[in-house]
């Protein structure tokens, strides 16, 4: 069909028709704005090594070496021995002192965590088998997670080094031996390292989706591409699917960081892991594109992908807080947030193996989620175009 000029001008049904070729142009234009892009290629490559190795080493839930005090009123053999057996447990640090007011001030300049009375009569006491408490335990309660540390490792220490006196000792009728599962080390790096995955997942997918998109809205180079012949299916995929790749590239990565340096263990297959992590980018993308499409300036679409895609993917998720202990309105938030369910996924393939009977409903639900995001932000697109 000729135009005024004699140009050849493209039919509509011919515009409207999704083409291949101009889908991959957009993908190559895409793919060369993202390389030549540094803040792109440092969020998508340096990122993770920075998050990953935070989460490693800097961010523990493993409570080692925690610094108390031990008072030693009593010079007993007895109290010597118990003692001793609290310097020799690996999860103590112990500053030994025979006045209580010697610790108790280093407990309020917070040098230690909390202290453990052997008073005069220990031997008294002991004698009694278990009508008076041994020692007294008293723990910093302005941190009350490690207060409850102190407590329990001072207890078991006590009924331990008790346990090991065959005499005072009586007799135990059950004897209880604990066994974990998946993590039998109980190190929170194993669980911690492939949660650390869905937050950088998070980040490529969903923030810096919404960042770049948003700043060609306002560079006006979005309206350009609007413009063209592209259909906004192909304009919408040519735009992701580079993204889309780098969080792929990302999530292996990740993934031989965790397994060769961090020493988390792979028990489920690669194929099922790119699986799920290709499933969480559809959600992922589809957010940031909305936030974009809706919001079209940079600084409004950061805001709004990181209160609405990173802090519910950090704190909601379950990455760090287990959600049955999140009150009930919360525990309803989590069911519409993808990282739930991918942060849940990814433990169990790097912790227990292909448990399809976890990913498949987890697979569904982030697909279904990704497909509501995408649909919303075609129509704001449309409604753009016009």
């Amino acid at each position: 069909m000729n135009g005024a000029d004699g140009s050849r001008r493209m039919p509509p049904e011919a515009m409207r028709r999704f083409d291949p070729k101009r889908l991959w142009a957009l993908v190559v234009k895409e793919s060369l704005q993202a390389v030549r892009d540094p803040s792109t290629l440092l969020i998508a490559f340096v990122l993770p090594v920075v998050l990953l190795l935070l989460f490693s080493y800097a961010v523990s839930l493993d409570v080692r070496a925690v610094r108390i005090g031990v008072v030693q009123e009593s010079e007993s053999a007895s109290a010597q021995s118990l003692a001793a057996a609290f310097a020799g447990t690996r999860y103590l640090n112990v500053t030994f002192a025979h006045d209580r007011r010697e610790v108790s001030e280093r407990v309020v300049s917070g040098e230690l965590r909390g202290f453990v009375v052997i008073p005069q009569d220990f031997e008294q006491r002991l004698a009694d088998r278990g009508a008076r408490p041994l020692v007294q335990i008293i723990a910093d309660g302005s941190q009350p997670n490690t207060a409850n540390y102190v407590t329990n490792y001072a207890q078991g220490v006590v009924q331990t080094w008790r346990g090991g006196l065959g005499i005072e000792a009586s007799p135990a009728g059950v004897t209880l031996e604990p066994r974990y599962w998946f993590n039998a080390e109980l190190e929170s790096r194993r669980s911690l390292v492939p949660g650390a995955i869905a937050i950088v997942m998070t980040i490529i997918g969903t923030m810096l989706t919404a960042l770049v998109v948003a700043r060609e809205w306002e560079r006006g180079t979005m309206e350009a591409v609007l413009s063209t012949p592209a259909s906004v299916a192909e304009i919408l995929i040519g735009k992701l699917l580079p993204y889309f790749a780098l969080g792929m590239l990302a999530t292996l990565g990740a993934t031989a960081l965790a397994v060769f340096i961090f020493d988390v263990p792979l028990r489920g297959s690669l194929a099922a892991l790119l699986l799920l992590s290709a499933t969480f980018m559809v959600p992922a993308l589809g957010q940031g594109l909305l936030i974009s499409s809706v919001t079209r300036n940079q600084f409004l679409a950061a805001q709004i992908a990181l209160f609405s895609g990173f802090l519910p993917a950090f704190m909601l998720s379950g990455f760090l807080y287990e959600i049955d202990a999140m009150p009930a309105p919360i525990r309803a938030i989590t069911w519409f947030i993808p990282a739930r369910y991918f942060v849940s996924s990814l433990k169990t393939v790097f912790l227990a193996g292909d448990i399809w009977a976890v990913f498949v409903p987890n697979l569904l639900a982030m697909a279904g989620i990704g497909i509501l995001f995408f649909v919303l932000a075609k129509r704001a697109t449309r409604k753009n175009l016009e």
